[in-house]
C-alpha cells in the first residue's frame, strides 16, 4: 500500500503488517502496525471477519425494507434479536453476510426472505460502507428493497426459525415510533435504524432530537 501525501510534507499514513493474535471461526483479532502522518509507527488492535469471500469488498447487506399494501401506511420491517456480545437485545435492519458468488442484490433478497418470510424487490444499493472503523474491517452495503404486501407471496410470510422476531413501524411517525418501543422493551437500538428514523424526520423539517430527564446538556 502506498503512503499518501501528508500535511506540509509530513509522510502520510500507511500500512505496514498485521499480527493475528487469535483465531476463530468467524473473527480474528491482530496488532496492526501503521506509520501515523507524522512517520511515526504506531500499533492497533484490530478486529476482522473471517468470512469474507474472496475478491469481495463487502461482507454483507443490510436491508432496508419498506412494506407497501393497498390502504395501509407503509412500514419499515426491522427485527428484534439477541445479541451475546452486549448482553442484550437489539432493534436492526435484516442483515446478512455474503455467500461465495452471491451478488450483493441476491444476498439482501435472500436475507430478507429468511429473517422475515417477505421476498422483496431491490430499488437501490449503496457503495461499501464501513460499520465500525475503529474496532473492525466489517463492511455492508445497504440495500433497499420494496416489499408488495399484497403480492399472495407475501399474505402470510414465514420466516425461517433464525429467533428472531419481526416487528413494524409506519414510516410516518418512525423515530416516534422506535423512541416510543424502547421505552417499553429492554432493547438497544443499531444505530444505522436510528441514524435513518432521525434523517427521515430531518426530511419532514420536523427537530430528531427528543430531550429526556436522562439527556445531559452543556451550556
Amino acid at each position: 500500500m502506498m503512503a499518501s501525501d501528508g500535511v506540509n510534507g509530513t509522510p502520510g499514513c500507511r500500512f505496514i503488517k498485521e499480527e493475528t493474535v487469535y483465531q476463530g471461526e468467524w473473527l480474528s483479532l491482530g496488532v496492526t502496525t501503521y506509520q501515523d502522518p507524522q512517520g511515526q509507527h504506531r500499533t492497533w488492535e484490530t478486529v476482522r471477519r473471517t468470512t469474507r469471500c474472496d475478491g469481495y469488498k463487502t461482507d454483507g447487506a443490510t436491508v432496508v425494507a419498506v412494506l407497501k399494501r393497498a390502504l395501509h401506511y407503509d412500514q419499515l420491517i426491522l427485527v428484534q434479536q439477541f445479541r451475546p456480545a452486549i448482553n442484550a437485545f437489539t432493534l436492526e435492519f435484516p442483515a446478512g453476510l455474503c455467500d461465495a458468488g452471491e451478488s450483493v442484490e441476491d444476498c439482501a433478497i435472500r436475507e430478507l426472505r429468511e429473517e422475515t418470510g417477505y421476498t422483496g424487490q431491490v430499488i437501490s444499493v449503496s457503495p461499501t460502507t464501513c460499520m465500525d472503523p475503529g474496532l473492525s474491517n466489517s463492511t455492508t452495503c445497504l440495500v433497499t428493497a420494496q416489499i408488495d404486501g399484497d403480492d399472495i407471496v407475501n399474505i402470510r410470510p414465514k420466516p425461517h426459525p433464525e429467533f428472531l422476531k419481526v416487528l413494524y413501524f409506519p414510516m410516518n411517525e418512525l423515530l416516534t415510533r422506535i423512541n416510543d418501543f424502547t421505552k417499553k422493551e429492554a432493547v438497544t437500538v443499531d444505530s444505522r435504524v436510528y441514524m435513518y428514523a432521525m434523517a427521515l424526520q430531518l426530511s419532514k423539517g420536523k427537530d430528531p432530537v427528543q430531550r429526556s430527564p436522562g439527556r445531559i446538556d452543556k451550556k
